[in-house]
């Protein structure tokens, strides 16, 4: 589940980068991190850090939500 999450998160930063206009040096440096994180996220790496990956959501406009209740995460594994 996690590596679908993860592939479905690059997915997503790869289409908005391109929407935008932008190369993936571009994306590293207006999101402060380096060209090999943007390559590894947007191909799905699953062990990409989340804070660096949420900061490159943000500079491209991506906007997270959960969908998620207390009462979901309690019967989570």
């Amino acid at each position: 589940m996690t590596d679908d999450l993860a592939k479905a998160f690059g997915d997503m930063v790869r289409a908005n980068r391109r929407k935008a206009g932008l190369t993936q040096a571009e994306l590293a440096l207006i999101s402060g991190t380096g060209l090999r994180f943007i390559i590894d996220l947007e191909a799905g790496k699953a062990s990409c850090r989340l804070g660096m990956a949420l900061r490159v959501g943000k500079a491209l406009g991506i906007e997270m939500t959960s969908a998620s209740t207390n009462a979901d995460l309690s019967e989570a594994p």
